[in-house]
């Protein structure tokens, strides 16, 4: 869900897949509704040099294993859904959520029994728990952990770079309990093929802030 500079090339690696059928969910706004159509004829959508991109999302395309659309009524055949769109701040640093809480409350809606849903969104600690967790289990009137897996899982996407990142660079996964661990770390063993680091939901996100925070403190060094 959220076919961006995370969801595109995170689904098509996933179609990729040997028996994998991949669904890419994208709201049709003005503002990004037109990327359902270029993607639905091969073409990346996604501007600059990215390399090997425009040749897997075609080739996908072709294969019949990845498509896009904006009917939230797809989740009700997934075996995993990844939520992938923006969280951003405003002035004050403070984040948004609509969009996150937004398609939590449709894929709540129209999950099935037992599936895995991974957040991959950049998030403040605690959002996993605290704010899609409720949402999920109030829509679909399941629980999570016995009726439905959940974990986070951030990606580190580079323009330029977003395959090999995606694919080359260690991943941490941290799921609500141990099941929803070991079910995210079995689905990235598909695309990732570097080390894969196993802990808990609230960790993982704290590993994102850290990263983040260390990336941006060493920026503002150096200028």
């Amino acid at each position: 869900v959220g076919m961006g500079y995370v969801g595109i090339p995170a689904a098509c690696l996933f179609a990729d897949v040997k028996g994998f059928t991949v669904v890419g969910i994208q709201r049709k706004s003005k503002r990004s509704g037109w990327k359902i159509d270029l993607l639905n004829r091969g073409k990346n959508p996604i501007g600059g040099d990215e390399p090997g991109l425009n040749k897997l999302i075609e080739k996908v395309v072709k294969k019949n294993t990845f498509h896009v659309t904006d009917d939230f009524n797809e989740c009700k055949n997934a075996d995993a859904i990844l939520i992938d769109v923006q969280t951003p701040t405003d002035e004050k640093g403070i984040p948004h959520y609509e969009s996150l809480k937004e398609v939590s409350k449709k894929i709540g809606k129209t999950m099935p029994n037992d599936v895995l849903v991974v957040i991959e969104s950049t998030v403040a600690p605690g959002t996993t728990e605290h704010i899609v967790k409720p949402i999920l289990e109030r829509e679909s009137r399941m629980k999570a952990g016995p009726d439905f897996s959940l974990a986070f899982s951030y990606e580190r996407v580079m323009v330029g770079r977003l395959l090999h990142n995606i694919t080359k660079l260690p991943r941490i996964v941290g799921g609500i309990d141990n099941k929803s661990t070991e079910r995210a770390l079995a689905l990235y063993k598909h695309i990732v093929q570097a080390p894969l680091y196993s802990t808990d939901s609230l960790t993982a996100e704290v590993s994102k802030v850290v990263e983040n925070t260390y990336r941006d403190v060493n920026i503002a060094f150096a200028n």
